[in-house]
């Protein structure tokens, strides 16, 4: 579409979630590699702001959606009198087709018909072409391919600053090798991603037992993250694991996946974080595909126990299911095996 002249502007839409923001950054980084005279605008969340608003030469307009109608208006304002060459649609929610009708864009690229979920091809006038079988990555990055970006490298490049990098220093120096552990996904509900608080705690042990590893782990303060902590600490034996779940930002957390030798996490915001990061990514998973949602770089790495889990729960196979259905089953992540994480943990320490 504009692949002899480029766009002057345009405006991406992606607001949450982590993961889906570290996709979207990847497509954001190859318009600027192509296109670097083009001006960038994200609407994007504002948690996820927390880690992505300070990238240069984006401009960021934040959506505050726990402002409800307020939020809304607010944005409105914002985008009032503004144009756009081209706004890429990346973001399928009915609360998000409200923010559509505001931009004003003589083409509102959405996903294609079967894609675009909660009607979002209403408020679209442009679709990506429909694909079978697509990580979600690659999905976004249709969006770029559509109008005319070519392919490049991927990159992410989110920027830390001295002291986020000083507070990895502070727990990661030293000689011995760096296990991060993230071992709770988001709290939604029938959202049964969590591994066993037992197993993390073994694979903990065996990553520290035969290769000396510091382990560190992280994540948010939700009661269930803190309990696991805990819980792992204790399993470990009181031992010199750090526990930094809830005390981290999210720059400071992706300076620590930054500095480590490894990550262990399910399917969650973390596992793109560190394939953004650079960091290889253990990921574990059962309820849902590492085809859609794994961590993009890290394939070789992870525990896919997703088609046990489709024919156990489901009865079915993965072919016979709608691409990116979810196992909905707290004894998905069960399947699992110890011996199977162990063996990704001596792959990347041996």
């Amino acid at each position: 579409m504009f692949s002899e002249s480029p766009p002057e502007s345009v405006c991406v839409v992606r607001l949450s979630h982590i993961g889906d923001t570290c996709h979207a950054l990847a497509i954001i980084r190859s318009i600027q590699d192509a296109w670097p005279e083009t001006r960038l605008t994200w609407i994007i969340g504002k948690t996820e702001a927390g880690l992505m608003a300070d990238i240069p030469k984006v401009e960021f307009i934040i959506f505050d959606k726990s402002k409800g109608r307020t939020a809304y208006r607010e944005l409105r304002d914002v985008l009032s009198g503004r144009k756009f060459d081209v706004a890429l649609c990346m973001h399928a929610s009915m609360r998000v087709n409200r923010i559509y009708r505001m931009i004003d864009s003589p083409v509102r690229l959405g996903y294609d018909k079967a894609r675009a979920r909660d009607l979002q091809w209403l408020v679209t006038n442009q679709r990506i072409p429909a694909a079978d079988e697509q990580h979600a990555l690659d999905t976004m990055m249709s969006f770029a391919r559509h109008i005319g970006v070519p392919e490049n490298p991927l990159r992410w490049e989110i920027p830390l600053s001295a002291a986020n990098q000083a507070f990895a220093e502070q727990h990661t120096s030293g000689d011995q090798p760096v296990l991060v552990i993230s071992p709770c996904s988001t709290q939604r509900q029938r959202n049964y991603r969590n591994w066993s608080i037992e197993n993390y705690a073994a694979a903990a042990n065996h990553a520290r037992n035969r290769f000396g590893c510091k382990v560190i782990l992280t994540g948010g303060d939700s009661d269930l993250e803190k309990a696991y902590g805990r819980k792992i600490i204790d399993l470990c034996g009181g031992s010199d694991v750090v526990n930094l779940i809830g005390e981290t930002s999210l720059k400071e957390l992706l300076a620590i996946i930054a500095a480590a030798d490894a990550l262990i996490c399910p399917d969650s915001g973390p596992a793109h974080m560190g394939t953004a990061a650079g960091t290889p990514v253990i990921g574990l998973y059962a309820t849902s595909n590492p085809g859609r949602s794994g961590p993009y770089l890290s394939g070789n790495l992870t525990v896919n126990a997703y088609a046990k889990a489709v024919g156990r729960f489901l009865g079915k196979t993965p072919e016979q299911l709608r691409w990116g259905q979810r196992v909905r089953d707290p004894g998905a992540m069960d399947l699992i095996r110890l011996r199977d994480v162990n063996a990704k943990i001596d792959q990347v320490f041996g």
